[in-house]
């Protein structure tokens, strides 16, 4: 075992001493020692439960003979640090958390790991120590919020607040009615009940083969969510028996296979920032052309908010993840040999996996659409890349030109939004948003939201370097690369340029000659913040460009 290096011999006399300081018995001490890596903590409403979870997994590993050790780590929730400075160190909290975990199982040579992640940065975070551990590792999530239905019938979760806000903004409903929303859409622990970034990550821990069936879908106020959690303990302690590692499953097939998935669920464009950091830590490379090849074989079969009306709780009783699988392996999209954290193949894992509901998963032949939910698009505004929720896009928003409104920070867009100066057909430029530039990539769901919270989703594009929210909907292009910072053409972009999109080819374009753009260059000084202070000072001066996962080597 690894933990053999710490506690056997006689040599070993003063580590065992220190671990019975804790209570430990000589008898727990010979056992498999199995981390428990839990991200609780009393802030997020995705995390407030996990001591539950942690407690049932803890069990499970207890069940199987081995001996549980629980160590937390940070989670930000990227809803409430919307909107404000909070949300420059959502991303980047991401690798704080793979760091951390990397110093605690390293340091005490834990033989396996259980990872209780939930909400949007911790999910990859965690799944990037894992696959750089390569210890014997599962993955068992905290599950989604439940979604209630408003007065008038319709489904609500978190988004339904940000958008109630625009349409304040615009008049719409008054504050009576913003009330109702805030009090009535978010009903309990979980993460939120869209396929946002929080449940993308969940579900496409099962395509990757790390959680068991549910991981992704079971509501975190299930009993069998507690269920699931003593399942992965008890198969975390025969995972160290098998010699079971990551990346005997992390592999560029089963990236692939998650990818498909994604494309089919229609899961948020954070997903694509990633896996591609995940992969990174596989040492495997993403094209992110190579995406949108996968994107035009993978049919959409999933709409879930902000696309549809579903949310996940509808696909878990629609028989999950597994379900979305199993229709895909039907046109062989998927490499069912592969292994799994079951310890059996995908194809076995998913055979018996028949969808329950055709409405929320549809037959591989009669999809929502016959193109996946995301789209990686490529042209002069952005030579490397930006993502597009393809399945969130209004059909009319699909190829759209319009005028650029060039803002130089997420909050003067908001402004302009907020007092009614963006126009049907334009085009909202966001800048200095990205990775290094933010820095930390910011989220910005508060001027989508109120775009579409005013009506303009179908009639107004919004293009940043920095992300969009999993809870986006309309026509929101983000990862812009190369960002603006570091000299992309977004940086050279004025007011009044006509950008051209065109989703189902793949483009976006600026209709500015390529010379002018060289003259803009020569004289545009690019805004470097010079007032960051602390960890996001070192995490500017570090971190990649988006197309790249937003790493720090």
């Amino acid at each position: 075992m690894i933990s053999d290096a710490m506690k056997s011999g006689a040599e070993r006399a003063p580590q065992r001493s220190l671990l019975k300081a804790n209570g430990y018995t000589d008898y727990q001490i010979k056992k498999p020692i199995i981390g428990i890596v839990n991200s609780f903590n009393e802030v997020v409403p995705g995390h407030m439960h996990l001591q539950t979870i942690a407690r049932s997994a803890k069990d499970g590993v207890l069940m199987a003979g081995g001996l549980p050790m629980e160590f937390n780590v940070i989670a930000v929730c990227d809803g409430i640090a919307m909107g404000h400075e909070g949300m420059k160190y959502s991303l980047a909290s991401r690798e704080l958390i793979a760091d951390s975990i990397e110093c605690m199982a390293k340091a005490h040579a834990f033989d396996g790991l259980v990872f209780i992640p939930n909400c949007d940065k911790i999910v990859p975070g965690m799944l990037m120590a894992a696959t750089r551990l390569n210890i014997p590792s599962i993955f068992v999530s905290g599950g989604p919020m439940l979604s209630n239905c408003s007065d008038e019938g319709v489904p609500m979760d978190l988004n339904s607040v940000f958008e109630a806000v625009g349409a304040y903004k615009n008049g719409t409903i008054d504050e009576e009615r913003l009330s109702y929303f805030e009090e009535n859409a978010c009903p309990g622990c979980g993460s939120c009940s869209g396929m946002f970034t929080a449940n993308s990550m969940n579900c496409l821990t099962e395509a990757l083969g790390l959680g068991l069936r549910g991981n992704g879908t079971i509501p975190a106020v299930h009993a069998s969510r507690q269920r699931l959690a003593k399942n992965a303990g008890m198969r975390a302690v025969e995972l160290v028996k098998e010699n079971l590692r990551p990346l005997d499953i992390i592999n560029e097939k089963s990236i692939h296979n998650a990818l498909v998935v994604d494309m089919a669920l229609g899961c948020s464009s954070n997903s694509m920032l990633h896996l591609t950091a995940i992969a990174h830590e596989a040492g495997i490379p993403i094209d992110l052309r190579k995406v949108n090849e996968i994107s035009e074989n993978t049919p959409n079969l999933c709409r879930l908010a902000p696309a549809g009306p579903h949310h996940v709780q509808d696909l878990n009783d629609a028989g999950g993840v597994w379900a979305v699988m199993h229709e895909l392996a039907k046109h062989n999209l998927l490499d069912g040999d592969l292994m799994t954290v079951t310890g059996k193949t995908v194809a076995e894992n998913i055979k018996d996996c028949e969808a329950k509901n055709h409405t929320v998963i549809r037959p591989i032949d009669d999809p929502y659409s016959k193109t996946g939910g995301l789209a990686v698009l490529f042209g002069s505004l952005a030579p490397n890349g930006a993502v597009v929720k393809r399945s969130a896009v209004a059909p009319e928003m699909l190829v759209h030109k319009g005028p650029a409104r060039v803002f130089d920070s997420e909050e003067q867009a908001i402004d302009a939004i907020y007092n009614s100066k963006i126009n049907p057909g334009d085009v909202v430029v966001i800048r200095y948003e990205g990775p290094a530039g933010g820095p930390g990539m910011r989220e910005m769901l508060s001027p989508t939201s109120a775009i579409a919270g005013m009506g303009l989703d179908k009639s107004v594009a919004l293009i940043t370097d920095g992300r969009f929210s999993g809870a986006t909907r309309g026509a929101s292009i983000g990862h812009v690369a190369p960002e603006a910072v570091s000299g992309g053409p977004i940086a050279y972009i004025e007011e009044g340029d006509i950008i051209s999109i065109d989703i189902p080819s793949y483009k976006i374009d600026v209709e500015v000659p390529a010379e002018v753009l060289e003259q803009r260059k020569a004289k545009t000084t690019l805004k470097v913040k010079t007032d960051i202070k602390g960890y996001l000072k070192r995490y500017s001066r570090l971190v990649s460009s988006a197309d790249r996962g937003a790493v720090i080597d």
